[in-house]
């Protein structure tokens, strides 16, 4: 057998007092293919920061044998002294093994040539792992290495792990990345790590025969304490010489069982729709979108029903996001027009977690927020119409009380997200936004988000790279193909590249799909679903007169009808209205809801007769 790339024996470290790891032991051998999990906070990146050599543990040794070179990326890297990612990615290496950076920084999508100081966290990221690769280490130690990678960036590097002669320790949340490359678990849990030789699609199945059998154990220690605390009282008295033994043991007993550590709960996050939106909850027509000479989105049209889950996939940059801000009318298009429904109430999660100020405490992040203050109590929330204390509200997010006031920038990228979902939950709302949610949360807040989503009565517009996310989430999938081409499939990641064909966003997929495209337009086709009409007019020829009439003039029915629903809203909206004007208050019921009735109906009707003309 082959000598240990490296060894931790006996690994401590603590914080405040607070131990991290207890007597921490593990092993990387040559060729090893590691998935580190655990919860967020559990101190993941911490310990690939001792084992990468850059933290020094409290106590124990860290052994890495002479001539092994250990590469760590880590998640925000530093490039002092480098004038462009391209120098920073290629310091260190001889000029003629220059050309591993530029395979690796076309596989990863860097530019080189990109001045460090006007690159985003995302390429700075991006480089920091293409200069890695090229230094080709014996071990691969990689904490997060798909934040801020598309898919087909993602896709690039699972095959360039597969063949890694080297071995592999990744901290990663995106279980299709963890399934492919993983042939063994490094699971921190409570301080301590257990390994287990499997692939991470067995990891679950482990970890919860491991809390059964740990919870029997708990179980029949606790029945002894019982069974020797009884014995102590009833039966010690003729032979309390005798037996000092088996009270220290008793005593030895129950400070065991107070040294353990409990389980850390499953976060108690709740997401509550608000008032019902109306069926129709966003309708884009024609909608396209020009950056200098560069084209975002050529024309695109798209309708989404209240209690669809549609998820943007494609390569970075390919303009998933712009497009978003274009349906929730941040963005303006150049040409078409977006249309929204009735009662919309939205909320968003950023992919920057530009909402969170760093340099403030969590408390202060929800307490500064307006939607969420309560008028003159500092210590109190409104939480989905019900007023909660800060510091239990964020105990429900697996904060303890000492986070609460500790600065934004002291959490790790988990617990950032974690934080930004306690804002957006706390809020009801039937529109939710989420750009890249899944980055940085652990695998059982995702698994919890999914169950959430899944019973949100809402509709959902959700930018992921993560394809086991998108699987489990999404109904639509709007796929970004780059040259301003967006296409409409049904399902999700799966169901996109079964109906797609070859590997999605390849090069030779690409033309193959934009082929296809072509040959839709040529028959008349919609285009996977997306309401891209070639001739508007010659389609609304299929109508009869009456209908084509008939849809000509409902959206100004629906119009209306939302502008005297919106007056009828303001005037019940006053709370003295009941007491004060009975009869106003039943009749601007009753008119609302007759109103409501018609609207949905009318929408309804629209929906029916646009559908029929683009058939």
């Amino acid at each position: 057998m082959s000598a240990p790339l490296l060894q931790l024996s006996g690994v401590e470290l603590g914080f405040g007092g607070t131990p991290l790891f207890q007597g921490v032991d593990l092993t990387v051998q040559p060729g090893d293919r590691l998935a580190l999990v655990g919860r967020n906070g559990s101190g993941k990146s911490t310990l690939m920061k001792i084992m990468a050599g850059l933290t020094e543990p409290d106590a124990g040794r860290r052994t890495l044998p002479q001539g092994v070179v250990a590469g760590y990326l880590e998640q925000e890297p530093r490039m002092e002294g480098a004038a462009t990612l391209g120098d920073y990615a290629a310091h260190g290496l001889a000029p003629e093994e220059r050309w591993r950076v530029e395979q690796a920084a076309e596989g990863l999508d860097v530019a080189l040539d990109r001045e460090v100081a006007a690159a985003s966290g995302g390429e700075r990221r991006r480089a920091a792992l293409a200069k890695v690769l090229a230094d080709a280490p014996e071990l691969l130690l990689l904490d997060e290495p798909t934040n801020h990678l598309d898919i087909a960036a993602i896709r690039w590097l699972e095959g360039r792990l597969k063949s890694w002669k080297g071995a592999v320790v990744l901290i990663s949340h995106d279980r299709a990345f963890l399934t492919a490359l993983s042939r063994g678990v490094l699971w921190l849990d409570r301080g301590l790590v257990r390994r287990a030789e499997i692939g991470f699609d067995r990891f679950e199945a482990w970890r919860e025969k491991v809390w059964e059998e740990e919870d029997q154990a708990l179980h029949k220690m606790d029945r002894k304490i019982r069974a020797e605390a009884h014995w102590a009282v009833e039966g010690i008295s003729a032979r309390r010489k005798r037996n000092q033994g088996r009270l220290r043991a008793l005593k030895a007993m129950r400070a065991e069982r107070a040294a353990m550590i409990g389980r850390e709960g499953t976060a108690a996050m709740a997401l509550e729709s608000g008032p019902k939106s109306g069926r129709l909850v966003i309708e884009a027509e024609g909608i396209s979108k020009v950056y200098g000479d560069r084209t975002i989105l050529r024309p695109f049209s798209l309708r989404v029903l209240r209690g669809d889950r549609v998820a943007f996939v494609g390569p970075n940059g390919a303009g998933k996001t712009t497009l978003l801000k274009m349906l929730m009318g941040e963005v303006a298009p150049d040409t078409g027009h977006v249309r929204h429904g009735t009662n919309l109430v939205p909320a968003v999660f950023d992919q920057a977690r530009a909402q969170l100020d760093p340099d403030a405490s969590l408390w202060e992040n929800l307490t500064g927020d307006p939607a969420l203050r309560v008028s003159g109590e500092a210590d109190q929330l409104m939480v989905r119409g019900t007023p909660r204390h800060v510091v239990g509200y964020l105990k429900d997010f697996l904060f303890d009380d000492a986070q609460a006031r500790a600065p934004v920038r002291s959490l790790s990228g988990g617990e950032r997200a974690r934080l930004l979902l306690a804002r957006l939950m706390a809020r009801e709302s039937n529109l939710l936004v989420l750009d890249e949610p899944t980055n940085d949360l652990d695998i059982e807040t995702l698994d919890l988000l999914q169950e959430l989503l899944d019973g949100y009565e809402g509709t959902v517009l959700l930018v992921s790279h993560d394809r086991d996310f998108l699987d489990r989430v999404a109904t639509t999938t709007v796929a970004l193909e780059g040259e301003g081409r967006a296409t409409v499939y049904a399902g999700g990641w799966s169901d996109f590249v079964s109906q797609r064909g070859g590997d999605p966003f390849s090069a030779a997929s690409s033309k193959a799909s934009e082929a296809k495209s072509t040959q839709r337009a040529k028959s008349g086709g919609t285009g996977g679903g997306a309401a891209a009409k070639q001739d508007g007019a010659a389609a609304a020829t299929r109508l009869s007169f009456t209908e084509k009439h008939r849809l000509e003039a409902l959206p100004d029915e629906i119009a209306r009808l939302e502008a005297e629903i919106a007056k009828l809203e303001t005037l019940l909206a006053d709370p003295e209205l009941y007491t004060r004007e009975p009869v106003k208050f039943r009749k601007a019921t009753e008119a609302l809801a007759e109103r409501q009735e018609k609207l949905s109906a009318a929408e309804e009707e629209w929906l029916t007769l646009a559908e029929k003309a683009e058939a």
